[in-house]
């Protein structure tokens, strides 16, 4: 049986994704409203992490940016929200991925937020 994609699907396929990692949710907020201000990309849902070491972090919630477009607007998104994060609580990881894979794409959609 053949799989339909959606339109959704196959435009995310070809975008690249870029992940950044930051401390705190209002580092989260305003690293993606600069990230969305110096480039054309858009914004997959937040995720969220609380490490076990968490007690130990200058702020106990770790969330992940994702950040949507081509690769050079990916790039820029990037580097204005990685500018902003370090000015306020820091980084933790920072990645960007080209062509995601399907299951890359699927995993993209997972998020903390949406559990207790």
């Amino acid at each position: 049986m053949e799989e339909k994609i959606s339109t959704e699907e196959r435009r995310s396929a070809e975008e690249a994704v870029g992940l950044l990692e930051v401390f705190g949710l209002t580092c989260a907020f305003l690293a993606a409203d600069a990230g969305c201000k110096a480039a054309d990309v858009r914004l997959e849902t937040f995720d969220k992490n609380k490490p076990a070491n968490a007690d130990s972090l200058p702020v106990p919630l770790l969330v992940t940016v994702k950040f949507r477009g081509s690769v050079a607007a990916v790039e820029a998104a990037m580097e204005a929200g990685e500018a902003v994060a370090k000015s306020l609580t820091g980084v933790v990881q920072r990645h960007i991925i080209a062509r995601p894979t399907t299951d890359t794409e699927k995993m993209l959609k997972v998020s903390a937020f949406d559990k207790n």
